[in-house]
């Protein structure tokens, strides 16, 4: 059996899915990646080597907090991603999840106020260079895929006071809830409040601000707005 049958078949077992390579990929292509994903299981194990789970672990990870993170199976940490997972509920990732290059994960966004964390259920792909502001809770629903540059922010500042400073004024942490089955899109951004039911696809750019997304709707625009029902004929 040669090493791409090999690799499609562990693929598959650890996805619970059919999985096979573009044959057009060149086998020093993948003989690398199989070394990189070796050294990563690797740093997992000895990261968390007191775990009966343990992640895939990138190059040049931050993890704080470590007590107050959960794993589940095959959950994969790429190059770079920064967590802290001080929080009243911690970081809790499913199994089957994937946190792309350069992501930070922040659980707590002041010491004066102990942030509440992040849920991610199973089979969640979260894109690169994203940014999760968990103080108000953000829990993600199974099947949802993150694009790049997606920012969410699980908090928003009090403005209407006259005479103190915005700064001053104190902050509401309403939460953040994405479906399952979710696509939301490149560079959009969730604000605190925002509900997206399953289904949903929010398009790139988006600016999601705090309300109900119905379900099976794609969203776009600043701020975004129903544009038709996903599964309209």
């Amino acid at each position: 059996m040669t090493l791409r049958k090999i690799l499609n078949n562990y693929a598959s077992r650890i996805k619970g899915e059919s999985y096979r390579m573009d044959e057009r990929i060149p086998a020093g292509y993948i003989a690398r990646v199989v070394f990189s994903r070796l050294f990563m299981k690797l740093r997992g194990r000895i990261a968390f080597i007191r775990r009966r789970y343990y992640p895939f672990l990138g190059r040049a990870v931050t993890i704080r907090c470590r007590d107050l993170i959960s794993f589940g199976q095959k959950v994969f940490i790429a190059d770079h991603v920064f967590i802290d997972a001080l929080s009243s509920d911690g970081v809790q990732l499913g199994n089957n999840v994937s946190i792309g290059k350069a992501t930070k994960i922040e659980c707590t966004g002041s010491l004066r106020f102990l942030g509440k964390g992040l849920q991610v259920e199973d089979n969640v792909g979260l894109g690169a260079d994203n940014f999760y502001g968990c103080a108000g809770g953000i829990r993600i629903g199974q099947y949802t895929i993150v694009g790049n540059y997606v920012s969410f922010h699980a908090e928003n500042h009090l403005y209407s006071g006259k005479d103190v400073p915005i700064r001053l004024q104190g902050v509401t942490h309403q939460g953040i809830r994405i479906g399952s089955n979710c696509w939301i899109g490149a560079k959009s951004t969730i604000l605190d409040g925002a509900v997206v039911e399953d289904g949903c696809v929010i398009a790139a750019g988006a600016l999601v601000i705090a309300g109900v997304y119905k379900e099976n709707g794609i969203y776009g625009g600043v701020p975004a707005k129903l544009l038709k029902g996903r599964l309209d004929a």
